[in-house]
Order: C-alpha cells, then structure tokens, then sequence
C-alpha cells in the first residue's frame, strides 16, 4: 500500500472497495440477520410510526425510560417514505454505519496518512463489534458516526482548511447530544484537544505568529460553541423543564445507586479495558458472549497502537516541550468514552455503552498495522537485494492480511453469531413469530396476547410486547380494536369467555 506502488486511481479504488464492503456488511441478510426485532428496537420504531402518523414530532420520547429525538423523528420519515418493516426500522443504522466508515477514513487519513486511514476504515467496515450495532435499531448507533463527523471538522478547522469547519463541528456536537447520554463527554474530549493545541501553538509557533493563531482558535471555538449551542437549544430547554429526564435512566444505574461504589469502579475499570481482548461482553445481543470485543489480530494491533501512543504522547512532551495534539484527541476520547460504561452498575463489560470509543480502538489499530509492515519492510529492504521486490511482497501480504480478517469476521457474524439459538432468542425472534402468526389469521377473530414477561410499562403494559405490537401495528388502543387484537396482563385471561379467541403468550 505504498504510494509508490498506488496512483491516485488506486487510492480511489482502495477507497470504493472499503465504502463497498461497509455496505455489504451492513446490508447483507439484513431480513435475517438479527434474527429478530428486541423490543427496544421496537419501541423506537412504534414511537417513530405514532409521530408520523400524528406529525408530532418531539424532542424527547418518554417511553421506555426516556430517549432523545433525533433517532426517533428520522425513523419516522424513513417509515413515511417507504413504509414500516422489519428491514426499514434498520435503515437510519445502517447508513449511519456506512457514514462512519467513510468518515474514520477521512479523520485517519487528516490525522495521520492516507495508508492508515485505509486500514482503519477496513477495520471498521468488516469488524464484528460496528457490523453489529450497525444492523441494529439502537439510537446510540449514531453516536459515533456524529463524534468522528465532529471531530473531523474540528482537525480540519484546527489546521486552517476552511474556517467554517468549526461551525460544522459544532452541528454535529449539537446533533449528538440528541443521540445517547454516553456522548455528553464529547464536549470534555474537545476542551482537552483545544488545551492541548493551544499549548502546541504556544510552544511550536513563530513568536509574531502566536498572537494571530491564538485568536484564529478563540473563533473557532467560539464558532464551535455557538453552533452546538443553536443545535441543542430546543433540547436543553426540555431538560429545564423536565430535570428528572436529563438523568433518567443513568441515576438507575449508576455505581453510586449501590454499596461500595468505589470498589464497583475499580472492577469495572479492569473488566472494561479486558473487554477488548480478553473477555468482552455477556449479552448475546451486544457480542458472540464472553469473546473479546476485537477478534485476536486485530486485539494485538490496537494493543500495538494503543503502546504507541503512549510512547509518542510522552515523547512529544520531551522533544517539543509539549504533548501531541492527536495522541492527547484519541487518548482523551478513549478514556473519556469509557466513564458511561465504569460508572454504570450493569452488564459490565457493555459493548453498546462503549460505542463512543470505536473509533479510536480502530485507529489505534490501524496505526499499529502500518507501523508493523513499515517496519518489516525496512528490514526486508535492507536485508533483500533486490528492495522494490521486498516491497511489492510485504504489500502482497498486508492485503491478504486484510482480506483474510474480513473473511473471519463475515464467518464470526453470518455463522458463529448469526445462527447461534441464543442469538434468536436474544432478538425475540420468538415474539416476531408471534406478531407475524397474528398477522395472518383474520381479523373478526379475537387475538388475545397474554403478556407474562416483565418490563418497563408502555402504555400500561410491559415492553417486551412492543415487538408483537410493531410487527401487527397493533401499538395504540384504536388500532388494537380494529385488528381485534387484546394485550392482557397475568391474571386478566380469567375474564375472557370467547370461545373464539386465539391465545399468544409472552414470557
């Protein structure tokens, strides 16, 4: 992959084929795999069906504990545009999926080089940890695609390309408080990398140069602040109306709800940084249980990546007298990333919480990958007589490399993850069996659902009959009426005397 080797028509190849292998991962099988619709997903999406149908369109749904707007009232105009299923519930992810990946190549690419960029953004496309949660209806999926967006405008602001890429910058940090409370550190990680620039300015700059740099950041930060600060206002003025929302489901969950809050911290502090190669989230849903969240090659890149910057980050304070800009990004917004999933008190390790930290993981990762092949092929070159060819074979290698781990990677979520029983049961696979059950016997039959499983009330009954409710459209009192559709709680089948009816229960 080196630029010797490609022209600018590789490099737009490399480039497609990444974009392309994201939308094949995303998109293939997507009617099957997850094979299910878990009910929150569901809620999202019965949520989404009710602002369209009624055009009321919030900024904060209150079901199911609480969750911001913009997933929501997107989904809702996908369902306007082509209809409610269970494939279209997974359009908004699957695109943000495939956003993501182009945009880590283009962060990669500003942070460091184009090689490292491709490789990272490879990474992200093939692996089973953002392939995942790119197939799924979950609002925090755009929570990372919005951060790298942020933080891409920010470093290309940062080094004078188009002052306006602070206000961009700024949009996509107003947007992605409207994603999932884990990106609420976004704003710590931009005050860290600002410091850490101001103090590269400061020591690396011409002195007749300092005082204009120096205000060339203060609008830009002011820029970045007055954008996100617009963006956010309609849902800031709901959280002074509402407070109890601003915290919701995070007070439930917190390490600080519990006994010996600090020792929790300490245990989930070890067991989160584990997660990534050694043993990584319990939850059928989140991960193939138990297995690291980074398959074993990719684990020791990020490791290799995750040293060096450590290494260049210390370095850079001894040569330069000040720390490294893009290690002090990537390192803050790893560290910072992870406080949502330390401080929870739950199915620690979480892979969903730590979303927010792909893509650094997978930076790391690639940096790691080309620093290896640079290395080996100074040696091979050094040691071969006949050097381009050391080069050419090294090349070679990498892309099988490459190739093979999409192969792993397609097998360890089509086939390992994909056709696992636990898996099935995990997306209440049973349950869309159900609704699709109901579905096809008519509709003057009284469909009675009994819901034994418990949950969160929605409506007044437990949410994991959100699934049957979408899959039948059956999610308000009117439309259960018209389909003949009746959701009862445990004791209320004692009422029921239709010798008609058809029983469905849910437990």
């Amino acid at each position: 992959m080196s630029s010797s080797l490609l022209g600018k028509r590789g490099k737009v190849i490399i480039f497609l084929l990444i974009v392309a292998a994201a939308i094949f991962f995303r998109t293939y099988k997507i009617s099957e795999f997850p094979p299910g619709l878990y009910p929150d997903e569901a809620v999202y999406a019965n949520d989404a069906l009710q602002a369209w149908e009624t055009k009321d369109f919030k900024v904060f749904y209150p079901n199911n504990n609480g969750r911001e707007g913009l997933y929501i009232n997107i989904l809702a105009v996908v369902f306007g545009l082509f209809g409610a299923s269970l494939v279209t519930v997974k359009i908004i992810t699957i695109l943000s999926g495939v956003i993501g990946v182009i945009a880590l190549y283009l962060l990669a690419k500003e942070l460091f080089n184009w090689q490292i960029g491709a490789i990272a953004g490879w990474l992200y496309a093939i692996s089973f940890w953002p392939v995942n949660f790119s197939r799924i209806g979950f609002r925090a999926t755009l929570a990372p695609t919005l951060m790298i967006l942020a933080i891409y405008f920010l470093v290309k602001g940062l080094r004078g390309k188009h002052f306006w890429n602070f206000a961009f910058s700024g949009i996509m940090l107003g947007l992605g408080m409207y994603t999932y409370i884990a990106f609420r550190v976004a704003p710590a990680v931009f005050f860290l990398t600002l410091v850490a620039y101001l103090w590269f300015v400061k020591k690396d700059y011409l002195v007749g140069k300092y005082k204009e740099a120096r205000l060339y950041l203060a609008r830009g930060v002011v820029l970045i602040m007055l954008s996100a600060i617009i963006v956010a206002i309609p849902l800031g003025f709901y959280y002074l109306n509402n407070p109890q929302d601003f915290f919701g489901r995070t007070a439930q969950i917190s390490i600080f709800s519990g006994d010996q809050p600090w020792l929790t911290l300490s245990e989930n502090t070890f067991r989160t940084l584990g997660m990534f190669n050694f043993s990584g989230d319990g939850n059928w849903r989140h991960n193939i249980a138990g297995a690291p969240l980074l398959v074993w090659p990719i684990g020791i890149l990020f490791l290799l990546g995750f040293i060096r910057a450590w290494f260049k980050l210390v370095k850079h304070k001894k040569d330069h007298g000040h720390f490294s800009v893009v290690q002090t990004l990537l390192l803050s917004w790893f560290f910072l990333g992870l406080l949502p999933v330390v401080f929870s008190s739950e199915g620690i390790p979480h892979a969903l919480r730590a979303l927010l930290v792909m893509p650094p993981v997978f930076i790391w990762a690639a940096e790691g990958c080309w620093w290896l092949y640079c290395e080996l092929t100074r040696y091979h070159a050094q040691a071969h007589p006949y050097p381009h060819r050391a080069l050419l074979a090294n090349t070679l290698v990498l892309l099988f490399f490459l190739v093979a781990l999409g192969a792993l990677e397609y097998n360890r979520y089509f086939h390992t993850w994909g056709k696992n029983p636990n898996t099935y049961y995990a997306f209440n696979g049973n349950y869309v069996a159900i609704g699709q059950e109901i579905n096809a016997l008519p509709v003057d039959t009284p469909k009675y659902v009994l819901v034994k499983a418990g949950g969160t009330l929605v409506n007044g009954i437990p949410m994991p009959a959100q699934t049957v409710m979408f899959v039948t459209n059956t999610f308000t009192k009117e439309k259960q009426t018209a389909k003949n559709v009746h959701y009862l709680l445990p004791g209320e089948e004692t009422s029921v005397r239709d010798p008609r009816a058809h029983w469905f229960i849910l437990d």
